[in-house]
């Protein structure tokens, strides 16, 4: 059984916070925190649910790409999912085998997938056009193992913006298009493996299972029809996290457990199996803390992070959820009456606004909101709008809170700019 099955309770991260105070760091306008320890229990997590005879379990770069973060995943056992080259230097420099790097861009370069096949990449062709350049580029002494991006063509996920297995999304090929993916097989026999993946929040279980089954029936046709074989079965991320208490809380052990149901086989084929878990990982294992710096009428409380850190929150704040903490100066929550308070970002721009008439106990300037559920999909989307400073990164590693990442210097921000 699972051994993390809810998200952390709010006085648990209060007292998190107080920790990081200790540690040397009360004075911090804002911080970043990532709970290692909960990662490492959720990786352990995964790895038990979808136990097969050979699997290769990744965390997607994308949804934090924290290099000290990368590095937990990693000597955790886990390999790494790129969506760039750039990512997949971040990869190795976190000390990724390359056997162990899954290369997803959807816009892979010709330098690119040269580099890939030289250093020996797990790659994940998203086209047919890009299967004609691995094709003039790849030679029998590559290590390489290629797949082919299928897109299974479901009805579109209840939140459009993440969704990328629908009929008509511009990711992978179309599962229509059978005739030319038998074709391409038969053509090029370096493909060995099949890639499906639709899209993490806004998506079910079953969704997920449906896709992968779609898919993997693709799979039986091709092994009946082809010599070579198709060993390699890449069933992606899309498992949703949970952002608010009263939403479903979806686990790897009942995504597998359907999945057994429904395809029995994908376990006990002496196939790889492969995952690109993200969001479901990492982000309940992270929260963010800004100082109240001002409290102006309203009452309107500005924080030291808006639509820099929160992008998605700001411009989609329907679809995208966080919970709010009020914390005291020393971190403990805050009693009293709620008051609708609106909270505001540093950003010049009026709709930098993290939430309207949210219910909280009276702020003033120096008390603390605590920002629930950050640990994917948040740093990893920063915005250099104003050009502040990125927040110290800190995680908390058993007794000890480590520097994940400083705060950004000044210097650090006019290097970016070209200075």
């Amino acid at each position: 059984m699972p051994r993390v099955d809810a998200r952390p309770a709010p006085q648990q991260l209060a007292a998190a916070y107080r920790r990081v105070r200790a540690a040397g760091h009360a004075d911090e306008p804002a911080v970043l925190v990532h709970d290692l320890d909960r990662l490492r229990t959720k990786l352990a997590d995964l790895t038990l649910a979808f136990t097969a005879p050979r699997a290769l379990h990744t965390v997607a770069i994308k949804a934090n790409p924290l290099l000290n973060l990368l590095r937990v995943v990693v000597a955790a056992g886990f390999g790494l999912e790129a969506a760039s080259i750039e990512e997949v230097h971040l990869a190795l420099r976190a000390g990724c085998s390359p056997d162990r790097i899954v290369f997803d861009s959807p816009a892979k370069t010709v330098p690119e997938l040269a580099e890939a096949l030289h250093l020996g990449l797990r790659i994940n062709a998203d086209n047919f056009a890009e299967l004609e350049r691995i094709a003039a580029l790849h030679t029998p002494a590559s290590r390489s193992r290629i797949g082919l991006r299928i897109n299974p063509e479901l009805a579109e996920a209840a939140l459009a913006l993440t969704s990328v297995g629908h009929r008509g999304s511009r990711f992978g090929v179309p599962l229509s298009q059978r005739p030319a993916i038998l074709d391409a097989f038969a053509r090029h026999r370096f493909l060995s493996g099949l890639h499906v993946h639709i899209g993490s929040q806004g998506t079910t279980i079953p969704e997920l299972v449906d896709g992968v089954a779609r898919v993997w029936q693709l799979r039986r046709e091709l092994s009946a029809t082809r010599h070579d074989p198709i060993d390699m079965f890449d069933l992606g991320g899309g498992l949703p996290a949970q952002y608010r208490d009263d939403a479903p809380r979806l686990t790897p052990a009942a995504y597998a457990a359907a999945l057994r149901a429904a395809i029995p086989e994908l376990f006990q084929t002496d196939i790889l199996l492969v995952t690109e878990f993200g969001r479901s990982l990492l982000a309940d294992c992270g929260f963010v803390v800004s100082r109240v710096e001002v409290v102006k009428p309203g009452p309107v409380a500005v924080l030291h992070v808006g639509a820099d850190l929160f992008v998605r929150r700001v411009y989609r704040p329907n679809e995208w959820h966080h919970d709010f903490l009020a914390l005291d100066p020393d971190g403990h929550p805050i009693a009293g009456d709620p008051v609708a308070t609106t909270l505001a970002g540093p950003l010049c721009f009026g709709g930098d606004l993290l939430a309207r008439d949210l219910p909280l106990p009276a702020l003033a300037p120096g008390d603390h909101v605590l920002i629930r559920d950050t640990g994917a999909y948040t740093l990893s989307m920063w915005s250099r709008y104003c050009s502040r400073a990125i927040p110290i990164a800190l995680g908390l590693d058993g007794d000890a809170v480590t520097v994940l990442r400083p705060r950004d210097t000044i210097a650090d921000v006019v290097a970016f700019w070209g200075g």
